[in-house]
């Protein structure tokens, strides 16, 4: 039995286009793999560790190979935490809008806590960085009110090319990514589109 973890990071909850796709898949999914579970992180709800003071700190006596006081010992295990529970994961599902070109405050604080040497990283001098969350698919879906596939248009989407650097950078090599775009047009256009999602999400849904 494989473990599926969806990070949810959008708070439009039943008017969000990227959380009604990943229903789709998660639907799919649950259908294409009935004995494997499912297990939905909310990051409006998630309670994340703040990574300022001594967790900082403990970061840094990690990358140099040093030992943690006991307050750096005690902020550092919160961030084990969740790097734990985000490694007990099998496969992988991401929704996210995009906000002012990027991604939500939710998950960047998330990735913050998450990105770290020892836990989905690893760093030498002799052959720099390398990612630990190797041998594992996920799938990220991205909603944005504009359209971005025209070369002009791309230097704006700070969205999908920092996921797609995040995910390769902690090891990740197979990435399947849907697109839910523009959901600021016309009616009739954005049901066509969340429709083209939703069967692009259920054929990956089902092959994952």
């Amino acid at each position: 039995m494989a473990k599926l973890l969806y990070i949810e990071s959008s708070p439009r909850k039943s008017r969000s286009k990227s959380i009604a796709v990943a229903q789709a898949f998660i639907e799919q999914y649950k259908s294409s793999h009935p004995q494997d579970e499912v297990e939905t992180l909310d990051l409006w709800q998630a309670k994340l560790p703040e990574f300022d003071g001594f967790t900082i700190d403990a970061k840094y006596q990690v990358l140099h190979g040093q030992d943690f006081s006991a307050e750096q010992q005690q902020a550092w295990q919160s961030v084990v935490d969740v790097c734990d529970h985000f490694n007990s994961a099998d496969k992988y599902l991401i929704s996210l809008p995009m906000w002012n070109f990027g991604i939500p405050y939710k998950l960047k604080h998330y990735i913050d806590v998450l990105t770290q040497p020892g836990q989905t990283f690893s760093y030498s001098p002799d052959s720099g960085y390398s990612g630990l969350v190797t041998g594992k698919p996920v799938a990220v879906v991205y909603a944005r009110g504009g359209a971005y596939g025209s070369e002009q248009a791309k230097g704006m989407d700070l969205q999908k090319g920092y996921m797609d650097l995040l995910l390769g950078f902690i090891g990740f090599t197979e990435v399947h990514s849907i697109l839910v775009e523009p959901t600021l047009a016309a009616a009739e256009e954005v049901d066509q589109t969340v429709d083209q999602a939703t069967a692009h999400a259920r054929e990956v849904a089902q092959n994952l």
